[in-house]
């Protein structure tokens, strides 16, 4: 009987030294949505907007402006939270494309949903003739912001030197107590020529490197609606974007949508009938485990995901199965956005 006692005590005491030793994780759950055509009711000088004006063709007013913000809240809110680790506190960053004005931003982070989790918004007002811009929402509690610029695109052939068009919003701040800086891109669009997305992946490549040279720990997440695939020459060639974790060498980024939309056949996007996937997270070197390896202790890259939600979706008609946007045919649909988000998760071990 005393042996017996001495044996469940020594496995007492083995089970609670390893549950002592056993490592604890926290995870970062870092979103993309391309929130179409986020605009206000009012005329902002210089652009293009009269689209989405009272009296303009889409009679844009105040009541559905508000159901547009609730909508996209809702989906900004639900981002990240099909993941255990960042169950219940979502994306700690997204990166959004196509608002318009910091206006927008700030009605969009008072909705209740976002107002819960005290989103705060990064903005910078653009050139784009349209008026739209990309943005950054994020949660204090868990990134803070240090540094905001926003790079311009620069046309490259003197043909285009009177053009304009949305540039990349260079946000650098602290995740899990390191260094991450996160470039939210909206490329330009598939009515220009490939060679001008091409331009954009090289310009967004020379800001990446950039800004390993002032700080070769820095841990880059390059974000947004490239208006291409992965397999396109923008992502691939122009920004150098690897399909495999361990093909990523230090000038490369690792793409894991690459593989999402080859072999899964899935995308964010519907176009006759046809998956793109145009919102891309890329990550750079440091924020992989290459070769095998399973090390935390710093932070590292750990799944991806295309978020999916039914009310996201087309049920009947000629776009059955397609996303729910918030017009179609002229008609609106008090829907979401023509894109689905993306969210990556990154993993650290708690010291």
């Amino acid at each position: 009987m005393k042996k017996q006692l001495l044996l469940l005590t020594a496995c007492l005491l083995v089970a609670v030294f390893a549950q002592a030793q056993e490592k604890k994780f926290m995870g970062y759950a870092i979103g993309f949505y391309n929130l179409e055509n986020l605009f206000d009711t009012t005329h902002d000088e210089g652009h293009n907007d009269y689209q989405y004006l009272p009296d303009g063709s889409n009679k844009w007013n105040d009541i559905k402006y508000q159901h547009k913000l609730h909508n996209m809240a809702k989906v900004l809110s639900e981002m990240g939270t099909d993941w255990k680790a960042t169950k219940s506190q979502g994306c700690a960053i997204i990166g959004c494309s196509e608002v318009e004005n910091a206006h927008c931003m700030a009605d969009l982070c008072a909705q209740p949903e976002l107002k819960a989790k005290n989103f705060q918004f990064v903005h910078i007002e653009g050139p784009d003739h349209r008026g739209v811009d990309c943005a950054l929402i994020y949660q204090p509690r868990y990134f803070t912001v240090r540094d905001v610029k926003l790079v311009p695109y620069v046309y490259e052939l003197p043909k285009d030197s009177m053009r304009a068009t949305r540039g990349f919003l260079v946000v650098s701040g602290t995740l899990a107590d390191e260094h991450v800086t996160v470039i939210v891109n909206h490329w330009p669009s598939r009515f220009a020529e490939s060679y001008y997305r091409e331009c954009a992946g090289r310009q967004v490549k020379v800001v990446k490197d950039s800004l390993l040279r002032d700080d070769p720990n820095v841990k880059v997440i390059i974000m947004g609606d490239m208006n291409d695939d992965p397999t396109n020459k923008s992502m691939m060639e122009g920004l150098s974007c690897k399909s495999e974790i361990d093909e990523t060498g230090p000038d490369d980024m690792y793409n894991p949508w690459y593989n999402v939309l080859v072999k899964q056949k899935q995308g964010t996007l519907k176009y006759d009938g046809r998956w793109n996937l145009f919102d891309q997270i890329v990550v750079s070197p440091s924020l992989l485990n290459q070769k095998g390896a399973k090390d935390f202790s710093t932070l590292k890259y750990f799944r991806h995901e295309i978020f999916r939600r039914d009310y996201l979706f087309q049920t009947e008609g000629k776009y059955k199965g397609g996303t729910k946007r918030t017009h179609a045919g002229g008609v609106w649909l008090d829907g979401y956005s023509d894109h689905l988000p993306t969210v990556i998760y990154l993993l650290k071990e708690k010291k």
